[in-house]
């Protein structure tokens, strides 16, 4: 049997490159899944939620293998499979999901009902979500190939335009979704919060709808001057002023259009104290009477790490009155990343956004990835993307 390597959550702060099963053809209950696929993992990436874990911020056990943000080749297709062949080269949406449920057909993916015996929703190598292996691999199994896979239209341009595409797994697709959910459009005056990854895929993903002003706000001067090299606005949050302040001094008025938080439960106010809910309350102070809040940073149900005892629970001190005097509509949970990485592609391939160059993505061996979650922990303003072939060395 071929041999597989994979990253692998051993204990708060500390993952390892280690020997791992081969995938099969089967799901985490043992079952055949012969409407699955292998992948040769071509790119697979770091992403803010997997730091979550790896932090020792979620109940996530030792020996879990990491990742779900994966572009592969397929090389086993299952005999259910009747749509993607052997050497397609796919985007897989984070998502598992069935195509068959309810929430599936209605094309609310992130919360599928059959793929996660403990609640809706399922992803690859995360806490409670079902229980499927990780992607930051050599090699993984996809399942439901036919309803979840994104086929690129010709391999070799897709290759040249790898570092782009492989951020459709997820983070592109979730900015743009933080975005939707909020209302950007045409004119509209934006308020990012947070300048990593999902952040300044947001501000990339609202220019690209048409947004006149984008703003970033964040601690990281470095992740600050990486917003403003495509374009937005820095809003430095070490100022300590109010955020409204900071608002008024590039628009003239206190109040934006549309916000999306991109930081989610471990935010953080001036002096690095954690407050939770700062960034939503923050959100709800500058966004117009009936605007809306995107809300595609993570939130979740336990959070041991937290020094708070209502958080450890998920509880945040809300001013959901402000926001129910303002009328304000809110938009959790994962994204569906099916309801939007087709058109995505076709902005990629056809050069509409520059994605690679907005999140900085930089190219790593699967070996390197112990030190890219240390240096992703540290606050650097850079995508990092797993190469674990050596494929993408070459071209990039």
């Amino acid at each position: 049997m071929a041999s597989n390597r994979g990253v692998v959550y051993v204990g708060p702060g500390k993952v390892e490159v280690r020997n791992i099963d081969f995938p099969k053809l089967e799901d985490p209950r043992g079952r055949r899944a012969e409407h699955g696929v292998i992948l040769k993992v071509v790119s697979t990436n770091i992403c803010g939620s997997d730091q979550h874990m790896v932090r020792g911020r979620t109940t996530a056990p030792a020996g879990l293998v990491l990742g779900h943000e994966i572009t592969g080749e397929v090389i086993e297709v299952g005999r259910d499979v009747q749509f993607i062949g052997m050497g397609d080269l796919v985007s897989v949406p984070f998502n598992v999901a069935c195509g068959r449920c309810r929430t599936c057909k209605e094309r609310d993916t992130g919360v599928c009902l059959n793929v996660n015996p403990a609640r809706a929703g399922g992803a690859y190598g995360y806490v409670d979500m079902g229980g499927w292996v990780g992607g930051q691999a050599e090699y993984v199994m996809v399942p439901y190939a036919d309803f979840n896979l994104l086929r690129f239209p010709d391999k070799g341009q897709a290759m040249e335009k790898i570092l782009d595409l492989t951020c459709l797994t997820d983070i592109l697709p979730t900015g743009y979704h933080g975005c939707v959910s909020a209302g950007v459009t045409t004119g509209a005056t934006v308020l990012i919060a947070g300048a990593g990854p999902v952040g300044l895929a947001a501000a990339a993903a609202a220019l690209l709808l048409g947004a006149a002003v984008v703003m970033v706000s964040d601690f990281s001067k470095e992740r600050l001057e990486q917003a403003r090299s495509f374009g937005c606005e820095p809003i430095d949050l070490n100022q300590g002023a109010p955020i409204a302040d900071l608002v008024e001094k590039v628009l003239g008025v206190r109040e934006v259009d549309c916000a999306v938080d991109c930081v989610g439960f471990e935010a953080k106010g001036k002096g690095g104290e954690e407050q939770p809910a700062i960034v939503l309350n923050q959100l709800m102070e500058v966004t117009r009477a009936a605007g809306a809040i995107g809300i595609p940073g993570l939130y979740v149900t336990d959070d041991p790490g937290s020094k708070d005892p209502a958080a450890r629970k998920g509880s945040l001190s809300l001013r959901l009155g402000l926001g129910w005097a303002k009328s304000h509509s809110f938009f959790t949970g994962q994204t569906p990343v099916m309801r939007y990485n087709r058109g995505l592609m076709m902005a990629v391939l056809h050069d509409r956004i520059q994605i690679a160059k907005a999140v900085n993505a930089t190219v790593i061996s699967l070996d390197e990835a112990p030190q890219g979650y240390a240096d992703f922990d540290r606050g650097v303003a850079r995508k990092f993307v797993i190469d674990p072939h050596g494929l993408l060395k070459a071209k990039h």
